[in-house]
């Protein structure tokens, strides 16, 4: 029997950057195309658990129209691995992280993010330590990343 909706979780380090913009532009990829999914986002680590996302992601993700009301940061749970049909790494330590602690039944799940983006990237790199326009490079990359995930579950 299939779910009803299908879901995403976004993953990488702390949950404060990368997979909260790309939750926030997923959302609105997702909701532009009339498609009912469950989107959420989490870390590996639990760094800044209940904090809202970095405000330069924020503020570079506002630019273009992307929201991030009601995003706050949380660590990945063992729930996850049940609950999400698509668990998707930002780049390969998250991968394997998430893969060590996924139950082998869940880890077909476990993806990178950009493996459904055409680009020679395959990693979305992480922006903390950097400036504006690191942060919008990584936005770059998960809008690519989006529009081939959003394509993969229209065609499914």
């Amino acid at each position: 029997m299939s779910k009803s909706k299908a879901s995403v979780l976004f993953v990488c380090l702390g949950n404060i950057c990368r997979s909260p913009s790309a939750e926030a532009v997923f959302t609105k990829m997702a909701q532009d195309q009339n498609l009912d999914l469950v989107i959420d986002s989490a870390g590996t680590a639990g760094y800044h658990t209940g904090a809202e996302p970095d405000k330069r992601s924020q503020a570079i993700g506002l630019e273009r129209g992307y929201s991030f009301k009601g995003v706050k940061c949380r660590k990945v749970e063992p729930q996850d691995f049940e609950t999400f049909d698509y668990i998707l790494g930002m780049d390969n330590k998250n991968i394997s992280h998430l893969l060590e602690i996924c139950p082998k039944e869940h880890q077909d799940k476990v993806r990178l993010f950009l493996s459904f983006a055409d680009l020679q990237e395959k990693e979305v790199p992480d922006p903390y330590y950097g400036g504006k326009k690191g942060f919008e490079y990584v936005l770059d990359l998960i809008e690519e990343g989006a529009i081939g995930l959003i394509g993969q579950l229209q065609a499914s």
